[in-house]
């Protein structure tokens, strides 16, 4: 393990004086040995102190990642080196300050707070394998010298699960949201190899939600900045599909950026994924948290609502995918949504073949329904390099439900060869399906 060398007299105290080594300078003391000094004076502390629910919120909100809580922690902890009189100390290398160090040693993030650095804010995601740890960069997962023992992750798990009380310990799966965005994803217990349970971190690294910021980043090509303006303001329905990483809520919270703020809208999700408030903090959105049978039984209450829009952050199954259709069916526009999908000359059926799956009925039926609800698919991937999010293809798409027929044009394609995107040619393919044996046929 690489090691930083800390010296008391390199440290300023709070009234800015340098702390001179004559303060009883030591240099045995180990890294663990002064974690597990300062883990006994907090402990002696809190049992000392009157009101111990309050140190308690205190130490759950700091564990959780509430700056000013966990500041607190940090000034004691300085405190307690100076008062030490520890002269120096050799601590991970992956840690900015010995405080720091101790601080996430023994109730923060361990060896994941390096990613929470200034140094790796352009990594999306990051992973905790058994012991290993893995930082994204340039699409590649980067392993770290850092470790993490089981004991550590469980009580990393534990610390995370404060900010989400409803979710219950022990079992075998949960996703929760840090105070900062962060989606956090942890496989434990049955469901992984035994001792290799695995946590995710995911995050925007997106701080700007404009069409000139993903130019910028080369996800889009500068010619369609104009061109998504206009259709923003016209109203059209889009479906942002892709795979997964590929960049689709991050593209829909830049194409909702340009709404307009004055008008009602409601945003649907099974995550608060989407910062909604931050991107536009005075429009009259209002945002709701639901799936599966929660989500069925508010339909009709948001029929009723005087929305004049509706964003759905992610439709993962047939639910989700017949309530937006529904919606889209009662007059609804400029309906947005995010569907994981390979292929979007297929976006018809493969939204059919959900709702189908849960409700019954005819896959043509509810094909042309959705074919009808959205006017247009903008498909997304990623470029050569895997941390490059591209827009893939924008594809126009129209039904006839009379004579049962959906028609599926591109009007431009990323070409991975020439790395640019193109207008014209032999490469945009257009399809038509002619659906049969549909109730308005008979």
């Amino acid at each position: 393990m690489t090691k930083k060398e800390f010296r008391l007299s390199d440290w300023k105290t709070e009234s800015g004086d340098l702390c001179g080594e004559e303060r009883r300078p030591r240099g045995d003391e180990s890294f663990s040995e002064l974690c597990d000094a300062v883990a006994r004076r907090f402990q002696k502390e809190w049992e000392a102190a009157e009101k111990r629910e309050n140190l308690l919120e205190l130490q759950k909100k700091a564990i959780m990642g509430y700056e000013e809580e966990k500041g607190y922690f940090l000034a004691r902890i300085r405190s307690f080196l100076k008062e030490s009189g520890i002269s120096y100390i050799d601590y991970p290398d992956w840690y900015s300050s010995p405080e720091e160090a101790v601080y996430h040693e023994l109730w923060g993030l361990a060896g994941m707070a390096e990613w929470f650095s200034d140094e790796w804010s352009e990594s999306s995601s990051a992973k905790i394998i058994g012991d290993r740890v893995y930082f994204m960069r340039s699409g590649r997962m980067i392993k770290r010298p850092q470790t993490i023992s089981k004991e550590r992750r469980s009580q990393l798990v534990r610390a995370l699960l404060l900010n989400s009380p409803k979710e219950k310990t022990g079992r075998d799966y949960y996703e929760v949201y840090m105070p900062g965005g962060t989606r956090v994803t942890a496989f434990r217990n049955g469901i992984v190899k035994d001792g290799e349970d695995v946590i995710i971190f995911r995050r925007y690294v997106v701080k700007r939600f404009n069409f000139e910021e993903q130019a910028m980043r080369g996800s889009i090509d500068l010619p369609m900045i104009d061109r998504f303006k206009e259709m923003v303001k016209r109203g059209v329905s889009v479906a942002f599909v892709g795979e997964i990483r590929s960049g689709k809520t991050t593209f829909l919270s830049t194409w909702q950026s340009y709404e307009d703020p004055e008008i009602e809208g409601v945003l649907i999700e099974t995550d608060p994924e989407i910062p909604i408030h931050e991107i536009m903090p005075d429009a009259p959105i209002v945002q709701i948290v639901a799936d599966g049978e929660r989500m069925e039984n508010i339909v009709k209450n948001l029929m009723r609502s005087d929305a004049q829009y509706f964003c759905f952050g992610e439709a993962r199954d047939g639910i989700a995918l017949n309530t937006a259709l529904r919606i889209a069916e009662r007059g609804g526009r400029r309906m947005k949504m995010t569907f994981h999908i390979t292929n979007p000359f297929d976006f018809p059926f493969d939204v059919a073949n959900e709702i189908a799956f849960v409700y019954g009925g005819s896959v043509a039926h509810h094909a042309l329904r959705a074919a009808s609800a959205f006017e247009y698919i903008l498909h997304f991937g990623t470029g050569k390099n895997l941390a490059e999010k591209k827009l893939l293809g924008i594809y126009h798409m129209e039904a006839d439900k009379a004579e049962g027929k959906i028609r599926i044009e591109c009007e431009c394609l990323y070409d991975a060869e020439s790395e640019s995107w193109i207008y014209s040619g032999e490469k945009l393919k257009t399809k038509e399906y002619t659906i049969y044996g549909l109730e308005s046929k008979r």
